[in-house]
């Protein structure tokens, strides 16, 4: 349930922000504020009772201004990458912001969710945060109705739920893009954190971290995590893929059908004894391993650089608009957007 609502900061704009904290009874809180539908803080007990917050962020707003690592974030209409920033729909060619190499990035980095400040309707057991979206805006074409809609369970879990109307067809693929560090916050690298992944398959990239089109066995390769084993463990070994991306930050391409809610992944960190599930109704997951966090103060003062918390970013893959094989990301006045994922603690 909600139990505080409480001033964050003001705007470049002048606008009012404020942090809301959900609350269970055993004890875990998430706090959100409304720029960017942004997770600020997650506390978790670990083996002994003791609590600590395990996501990456900062103490106050300005520092989201910026927020070049996209700590905490939803991201849309359309997260990870666009090859050569541009799309075509319908027989119409769209362009988008360049802002990654020759691709695009996250929608845009200054207009897109992650920098919004989203209106807020707070429920007894979840916050919903709304905002819409004009035809044209980044890019993409639709106006837009968006809501995501974060939620605490008694059972540890912190669920985030999105939905997406528009009034033609066009882009919608949302993530949440926080960093999970299991040790808290300021635990330092997660390369000792075990990893689980339920996907048999991965996308492989080329220049630019654009997919190739193949989708590819994991087996036999460092992208393996169908049985348990360190972060670390691989992610530095001579290999093509790694080397392109400074280590993991792929898509894996999900087991099980799309539109189904499934457990995806099992992180364990056995410094704290903390276990994080995760499920989805999405086909793919990136998978990131921070490995370009660059050095910086978060919260509490804490140094964090490469490889100091990890992402499952929920989603449909990478550049799929592009890639006529991939599952298809668009959505408009026949197919209206609507996916959960689920972060369970145990």
């Amino acid at each position: 349930m909600i139990t505080k609502k409480e001033f964050f900061g003001t705007t470049k704009s002048g606008e009012e922000i404020y942090r809301y904290w959900l609350e269970n009874s055993k004890g875990m809180r998430a706090g959100i504020i409304n720029y960017g539908a942004i997770l600020v803080n997650l506390f978790v007990s670990d083996r002994d009772g003791n609590i600590a917050d395990v996501v990456l962020g900062y103490d106050t707003l300005e520092p989201y201004f910026k927020n070049g690592c996209f700590f905490g974030a939803v991201i849309g209409p359309n997260a990870n990458r666009v090859g050569n920033a541009s799309f075509e729909l319908e027989g119409q060619k769209y362009q988008l912001q360049v802002n990654d190499g020759d691709n695009n990035l996250h929608s845009h980095m200054e207009q897109g969710y992650h920098k919004k400040v989203w209106n807020v309707n707070e429920k007894n057991d979840s916050i919903v945060f709304s905002l819409e979206d004009k035809d044209g805006s980044m890019g993409f074409p639709g106006n837009k109705k968006m809501q995501v809609i974060y939620s605490l369970t008694e059972d540890n879990e912190l669920k985030i739920q999105y939905t997406g109307e528009s009034d033609k067809n066009t882009i919608i693929n949302m993530t949440n893009h926080t960093y999970f560090n299991l040790s808290g916050h300021n635990g330092g690298k997660i390369c000792e954190h075990i990893l689980t992944l339920k996907a048999s398959a991965y996308t492989p990239v080329g220049a630019g971290s654009i997919p190739t089109g193949e989708i590819a066995s994991v087996a036999g390769t460092p992208f393996d995590f169908t049985k348990a084993k360190k972060i670390g463990e691989e992610i530095d070994v001579e290999n093509k893929q790694l080397k392109i991306t400074g280590g993991y930050d792929h898509n894996w391409v999900l087991d099980g059908p799309e539109g189904v809610l499934k457990e995806f992944a099992i992180v364990m960190d056995p410094a704290s004894g903390r276990l994080m599930k995760a499920y989805t109704d999405l086909p793919g997951v990136q998978f990131y391993a921070g490995n370009f966090i660059t050095k910086q103060t978060g919260k509490e003062n804490a140094v964090y650089e490469e490889r100091n918390g990890l992402c499952l970013e929920t989603q449909y893959f990478p550049d799929t608009v592009n890639k006529p094989d991939f599952p298809s990301a668009v959505f408009g006045p026949e197919r209206a957007y609507k996916s959960t994922t689920i972060y369970k603690f145990m």
